[in-house]
């Protein structure tokens, strides 16, 4: 086994004992990850954590992520030492932003869809004042239909959009996710039928985790 498998099994077992260690009354008084700041290491981390500060500040938070899933998605995707991640549901780029520091680790660039022109172009803007545009491809419309576009191995997928369709991005696009790679899905508790599709292939691992245990982790098995 790589060191790099052994890093993500880890955190999947890990963050399943996590999730099952909350529903029986956490870790006590820092038992989520919104109660401990992120620590910036550099100017460039330091940039995108103060865009999101002041998104947040913006009232930006609406159909994005939570603090806490943020930071487990930037944890996520530099364990698994990404260089092609795509996401499904751009919003205004706040779960972008938390890929781009670990996109900034690895050296790889994001691919993200969103439908509503208006989100598109703030998420834009906050990826421009982060100073991670250089990383990010907006692409706007139907993601059921402008994914057709993805032709290359993907290392995390990130799925935060309708939860109907949340079963057809999987179906299309688990064929591009490289063996060893993560589907990462939001809200998965709205989302049943997505949930029955990653728990009965054994050609894949999932655990529940982040607030409310609502993002499902799935590694596609080597």
């Amino acid at each position: 086994m790589t060191r790099r498998r052994i890093v993500v099994a880890g955190l999947l077992m890990g963050l399943a004992c996590a999730a099952w260690s909350q529903r029986r009354g956490g870790f006590g008084r820092f038992s989520r990850q919104g109660d401990v700041p992120a620590l910036a290491k550099s100017d460039a981390e330091k940039r995108i954590l103060a865009t999101l500060s002041q998104a947040q500040k913006d009232g930006e938070l609406f159909a994005n992520v939570s603090v806490s899933d943020g930071r487990l998605l930037r944890v996520l995707a530099e364990a698994a030492g990404a260089k092609d991640a795509v996401e499904i549901g751009t919003s205004t780029g706040l779960s972008g932003l938390w890929l781009s520091m670990a996109l900034l680790a690895t050296g790889g660039r994001l691919t993200t869809f969103e439908y509503d022109r208006g989100r598109a172009s703030t998420a834009r803007g906050n990826f421009k004042e982060a100073g991670v545009d250089h990383l990010v491809t907006v692409v706007e419309g139907d993601a059921h239909q402008t994914i057709s576009r993805l032709k290359e191995p993907i290392d995390v997928l990130f799925i935060d959009a309708d939860k109907e369709g949340y079963l057809d991005y999987l179906t299309r696009l688990l064929p591009l996710v490289r063996p060893g790679g993560l589907i990462l899905a939001h809200n998965v508790d709205t989302a049943p039928d997505y949930v029955r599709a990653v728990t009965t292939n054994p050609e894949l691992e999932t655990v529940f985790a982040g607030d409310g245990g609502g993002l499902g982790i799935t590694l596609k098995k080597h």
